[in-house]
């Protein structure tokens, strides 16, 4: 399999980890969208994330959203994830371009802005789980790392990384994430965060060949690391003409009848893989038959 993420535990279940390669499902993305190379590393991040938090969740049926929404000129980000490793997503305004930051790097926290981060847990109940904070800096990783601990109160480390190449192709994607369990030890605490202060950067890892278990093995090999599971990923989206259709109908009768008037066909593309639906007057005319019917 190309991309995939491998589940792990260490320091007898003391800590759990999550390490993910992503370079394909992030470069069908940016194709999708045509997203620009910021754009591209902003969504990337938060897929990779999405995907890694998805595979978190249990029951097969189950759904989560990230949500951010910030005062930068990218608008917003929406990534969708289940748990079998299947992720989309999309950006508000795909084309925003950005000078480098002060460290030479896609100035992802400047496209962003101040905002905030929701996470919408999808598991079948009557109402799902909605935990929000505020935007600590922008960079994705270190907001995410934020809501682990205020929202989940789960003590994590967090690296998300997307490496474009001059050709504004995706060379490498990826993320790691680590978890403390509540009976982790301080010692345990004090050698995973110098362990984890060793990582400087986890796309060059990527960069250099190293796989997701041997950059889990590069900061727990020595704490008993156990690899659970390994889940092939993609960029997925579930839509279809049918559901595209019923959010047609929920327009109304009005709105149905007011496309009629127009005698011309419609498109409506679907957020999150940009494929497009077209439906003629005829279709626009049984729909409003539908919307109408007692």
């Amino acid at each position: 399999m190309s991309d995939y993420l491998v589940r792990a535990t260490a320091a007898d279940h003391g800590i759990r980890a999550f390490a993910a390669t992503t370079r394909e499902l992030v470069e069908t993305a940016r194709q999708a969208h045509n997203t620009s190379p910021v754009a591209t590393a902003a969504l990337g991040r938060l897929l990779t994330a999405g995907v890694m938090m998805g595979s978190m969740m249990k029951g097969e049926e189950d759904l989560i959203t990230l949500s951010i929404k910030g005062d930068g000129p990218i608008q917003g980000i929406v990534v969708t994830a289940d748990s079998q490793g299947h992720v989309k997503g999309y950006v508000n305004n795909p084309d925003v371009l950005l000078h480098a930051n002060a460290k030479g790097k896609l100035d992802v926290a400047g496209a962003v802005g101040k905002g905030e981060l929701r996470v919408i847990r999808d598991t079948g109940l009557k109402d799902p789980y909605v935990g929000t904070i505020e935007l600590v800096s922008g960079e994705i990783a270190e907001d995410i790392t934020y809501y682990f601990a205020a929202s989940e109160q789960i003590p994590s480390a967090v690296a998300l990384g997307v490496l474009m190449d001059r050709g504004n192709f995706v060379k490498q994607a990826g993320g790691l994430i680590i978890q403390l369990m509540p009976f982790a030890s301080d010692e345990l605490v004090s050698k995973l965060e110098e362990r984890i202060g060793q990582i400087t950067s986890l796309t060059s890892m990527l960069d250099k060949g190293m796989t997701p278990e041997e950059i889990l093995e590069f900061v727990l090999g020595d704490m008993d690391l156990e690899i659970m599971d390994k889940i092939p990923l993609s960029f997925s989206c579930n839509c279809s003409r049918e559901k595209v259709e019923s959010a047609v109908i929920s327009t109304g009768a009005k709105e149905l009848q007011s496309m009629i008037d127009d005698g011309e066909p419609i498109e409506v593309k679907c957020h999150f893989c940009e494929k497009a639906y077209v439906f003629q007057t005829e279709d626009l005319k049984k729909m409003l038959e539908h919307a109408t019917r007692p």
